[in-house]
């Protein structure tokens, strides 16, 4: 049976309400409320010393001030992270009390210059912060606000001596949340991560993102060039291997947009078939008859992010037809987006 969902598609405040603030930062989260965001997703990452942080990547330099410290001059290194070199400053290499210090800045600064306005005024929050923030807004507005947790890296972490799944178990005790419940939506690019939380317990839906390309890290650490491909979880047979083992799926829009409609030229052409990965709506139905969720990211207005079909003008950082996409999507019938501007999400929903 198709799995029961809102009236309405979840709006779901990507980083809290990125497009407006430096994301992950307190005033993004409580704007993201006030604009009447359903939920907020906070990516998860690891201190050395075991704390739960709000960062959109462990490599730190894009959206704190940490290059800026002389302090921290030393820690600049470089890690492989998920088979990939990268160079920076990693939160696996500071406490929580160094990383507190900190000020967010604007990731996409040269795109979004009013967010990037505020850098240097907001300070890196920690997980246990936000479960306090919901539970404050939820009280004042009356109303229920989910968390959609997104666990970055956790094969990275977990040969680190950081296993992310014992430490959202700890954190959701301390932060009043006990072992979960319906408020708490879970989801990550490695499936072994979202089986390990439900075998510790903890209660809320579990949705395996999947990549547009490659292969989960966790898997390819274990089976190496046989490990499956993203694109396997989205064909009608993968979609049903994954029923009763997860709640649902989370994909990028271009599976739903510009994959939509090349998939009407190749169904015309006859090159569709049941062992492909689907697309559009197609998707969205046959992840339905399994019994799972589809939720898809991240919906965004400016033309940068745009499909060129929606695009206006040649400003990246000017809106397009943000209504038309945004609605292209719905359209597919999923049941929750994931928004930089929680407002632009809800009138898209409304319409």
């Amino acid at each position: 049976m198709p799995p029961a969902t809102a009236a309405s598609p979840l709006v779901i405040g990507h980083r809290g309400a990125s497009g407006y603030r430096p994301e992950h930062t307190r005033s993004a989260y409580e704007l993201a409320f006030a604009l009447g965001a359903d939920a907020v997703e906070p990516d998860i990452v690891a201190t050395r010393d075991g704390v739960l942080v709000l960062r959109h990547e462990n490599e730190i330099s894009g959206t704190t001030d940490v290059a800026a410290r002389p302090e921290f001059a030393g820690r600049r290194t470089t890690r492989e992270v998920d088979g990939v070199a990268l160079t920076g400053w990693f939160t696996e290499d500071f406490t929580w009390a160094e990383l507190s210090t900190l000020r967010a800045r604007e990731r996409l600064g040269g795109l979004r210059q009013a967010s990037a306005s505020f850098d240097g005024r907001y300070p890196i929050i920690r997980l246990r912060e936000l479960f306090a923030l919901i539970d404050t807004a939820a009280d004042e507005q009356r109303r229920v606000i989910r968390m959609v947790a997104e666990f970055k890296h956790a094969a990275h972490f977990a040969a680190l001596g950081l296993p992310l799944d014992e430490l959202f178990a700890a954190e959701l005790d301390a932060g009043g949340w006990g072992a979960g419940d319906e408020r708490l939506i879970m989801e990550a690019f490695e499936p072994t991560l979202l089986d390990r939380l439900g075998a510790r317990g903890i209660r809320g839906k579990r949705i395996f993102l999947i990549e547009g390309r490659g292969a989960p890290w966790d898997l390819v650490l274990e089976q190496g060039r046989q490990a499956p491909k993203y694109d396997s979880f989205v064909t009608a047979v993968g979609l049903a291997s994954l029923t009763g083992r997860f709640d649902g799926v989370s994909v990028g829009k271009a599976r739903l947009v510009a994959a939509s409609n090349r998939a009407v030229t190749d169904a015309a052409a006859g090159a569709l078939d049941e062992t492909g990965p689907l697309a559009g709506a197609r998707l969205v139905d046959a992840a339905h008859a399994a019994g799972l969720e589809v939720y898809t990211w991240t919906l965004r207005p400016e033309n940068r992010f745009l499909e060129p079909r929606f695009r206006r003008g040649s400003v990246r950082a000017a809106y397009g037809d943000w209504a038309a996409e945004f609605a292209e999507v719905l359209a597919t019938g999923v049941d929750g987006i994931f928004v930089d501007h929680p407002d632009l999400g809800i009138d898209a929903v409304t319409r």
